[in-house]
């Protein structure tokens, strides 16, 4: 058998092993790609003002990615503690007094059935759903205890991406099968697309919050501090984004006879919530990225299928680069 040909059958046994191991360890690994996605998120977002302060500040490079986990840990815990403050209670509260919602919801079914010509909602369907969330609390636990313990592994992969920020970017190049301009153009993408994104979703969510929140309290609605955070948390998302919230609440207070109160929210919503929709999703993440509304939605659509919340930031990063290394390709022909 010639040399070379051996050579070339250990490089292809080589290769079989290597993506085999690459397929165990995604497999495997596969549950913390949440704490990578947002670590690269966070480096993406600090890198520049990290490099200032070790480059040009001369600040040692283990308490400055220290200190960078620390305050970024401070940013990111403290809003997500007191919404679970302000979410919680309202749940405990829903558990405490199912048969006055079972009521309501009777209520709403009568007052529904002349129109739809049907009952939606019976005891028999209150039984199904008690059933439904008794099977998915302890998969709601487990959630929970996943998020947490990515949370933590996302500071954890952070303080190496910054620590070894060369070092990466290096190997990176190395390994990318393209010229220095191209990948030129793939980094700056990457930057403008997960800044304009990691910083207007929660612009977004604020703003619709406070909007939300305002129109809640002047007309009456019950813990409208609750609703106003459900319609900044559902925001962002596209298409229905904030009519999840809306409608089924003005559905509501129509079907206890509050009519002023469930056209003033419908109005509101759809004439000073929805117009904020439109400036906030449309010109602030423009503004930010200059990323264009249809590969924003669209990303979107496809990240929150692949990767879940963080798909937000990293679905329109994967629609541009497939428009870009189209444009490569063509380049090249």
């Amino acid at each position: 058998m010639p040399d070379i040909f051996k050579t070339h059958l250990r490089q292809i046994f080589m290769l079989c092993i290597i993506i085999m191991l690459g397929i165990l360890l995604i497999a495997t690994l596969y549950v913390f790609l949440p704490a990578l996605l947002g670590s690269i998120t966070l480096y993406i977002l600090t890198k520049k003002l990290y490099t200032i302060l070790t480059i040009r500040k001369k600040w040692n490079e283990v308490f400055t990615a220290f200190l960078f986990i620390s305050i970024l840990l401070l940013l990111i815990a403290l809003p997500l503690y007191f919404s679970i403050q302000l979410v919680i209670p309202r749940i405990n509260n829903l558990f405490n007094n199912q048969a006055e919602i079972i009521s309501q919801l009777e209520g709403i079914s009568q007052k529904a059935e002349p129109y739809l010509g049907k009952e939606i909602f019976s005891p028999a369907t209150a039984t199904n759903i008690a059933q439904k969330f008794a099977i998915y609390i302890p998969s709601i636990l487990n959630t929970t205890a996943n998020w947490i313990t990515n949370f933590f592994m996302m500071f954890f992969f952070l303080f190496y991406f910054l620590y070894s920020n060369k070092s990466i970017e290096e190997y990176l190049q190395s390994i990318i099968p393209l010229n220095s301009s191209d990948i030129q153009q793939l980094s700056n993408e990457t930057i403008v697309i997960i800044r304009a994104n990691a910083l207007g979703i929660p612009i977004v969510s604020i703003v619709h919050g406070i909007v939300a929140s305002i129109g809640y309290l002047i007309f009456g609605v019950d813990n409208w501090a609750l609703w106003g955070f459900l319609t900044g948390i559902v925001a962002f998302f596209p298409i229905v984004g904030i009519m999840v919230v809306w409608i089924p609440l003005v559905i509501y207070y129509y079907s206890i006879n509050q009519n002023f109160t469930a056209s003033a929210v419908a109005l509101y919503s759809t004439f000073i919530t929805g117009n904020v929709d439109y400036i906030t999703r449309i010109g602030v993440i423009k503004k930010l990225g200059k990323v264009h509304p249809m590969i924003t939605v669209l990303g979107v659509i496809v990240g929150l299928k692949l990767f879940g919340f963080m798909g937000l930031i990293f679905g329109p990063l994967l629609i541009s680069y497939f428009i870009i290394l189209i444009k490569f390709i063509q380049k090249s022909l």
